[in-house]
C-alpha cells in the first residue's frame, strides 16, 4: 500500500431513510433556507432516491408539507415576496423575477401580489442592473452598434422591459445618473 492510499475516497453507503428521518430533513431544510412547498418537495424527492428507504409505509411526502404549512414554516406568497423583492434589488427585472417564482413552483394567487412592481421601482432596477453589469451610461467603451446591441439583450434577458431598455440605452431626458 502506497503512502497516498490514506487519502482516497471511502465509498461510505447512504444512511437509511424512513419517515421520522424524512421529517427532520425537511425541519432542517427549512430552518436552514427559506423556501416554497415545491422546492421543498422537490428536495425531500431527492433525499428519498439517494437513500435506501426503510419504512414499510410509503413516503408521506404531502403531509409532511403540509404539516411544514400549517405550523407556518412555509409560506409561498410569502415567499414570493421575499423573492421578487430579492430579484429588484439585486436589478433584475420582471420577467425574470416571474421566471424564478415560476421555478419556485409558486401558484398564480400567491405570485400575483409579488409581482406589483411600479414603473419607478422597474426603473430603478434596470438602473441597479446597468451600473453593476456596466452597461449603456455606464460603460466605458464606445457607443458604437455591436456595444449597444450586446447591452440591450443583455437587459432584456435580465427581464427587463423593451420601453425601459431603450430609456437607458438612448439617454433619454427621463434618464437620471445616480
Amino acid at each position: 500500500m502506497s503512502e497516498h492510499a490514506s487519502f482516497q475516497k471511502r465509498s461510505v453507503a447512504p444512511r437509511p431513510l424512513n419517515n421520522k428521518g424524512l421529517h427532520e430533513l425537511a425541519l432542517i431544510y427549512v430552518a436552514r433556507y427559506a423556501t416554497s412547498k415545491h422546492k421543498l418537495t422537490d428536495y425531500l424527492k431527492r433525499k428519498i432516491q439517494e437513500r435506501p428507504w426503510t419504512d414499510d409505509a410509503r413516503p408521506a411526502l404531502g403531509d409532511i408539507v403540509e404539516r411544514l404549512v400549517a405550523l407556518g414554516y412555509i409560506n409561498d406568497q410569502h415567499y414570493a415576496q421575499q423573492k421578487a423583492e430579492s430579484l429588484t434589488r439585486r436589478g433584475y427585472g420582471l420577467r425574470r423575477i416571474q421566471a424564478a417564482l415560476y421555478t419556485a413552483g409558486i401558484g398564480d394567487e400567491d405570485k400575483q401580489a409579488a409581482l406589483n412592481i411600479d414603473e419607478s421601482v422597474a426603473l430603478q432596477a434596470a438602473m441597479t442592473y446597468a451600473r453593476k453589469k456596466k452597461l449603456g451610461p455606464y460603460s466605458s467603451g464606445g457607443d458604437d452598434m455591436a456595444s449597444r446591441k450586446k447591452h440591450f439583450a443583455a437587459m432584456c434577458r435580465a427581464g427587463h422591459d423593451f420601453a425601459i431598455v431603450r430609456q437607458i440605452l438612448d439617454f433619454s431626458e427621463n434618464f437620471v445618473q445616480d
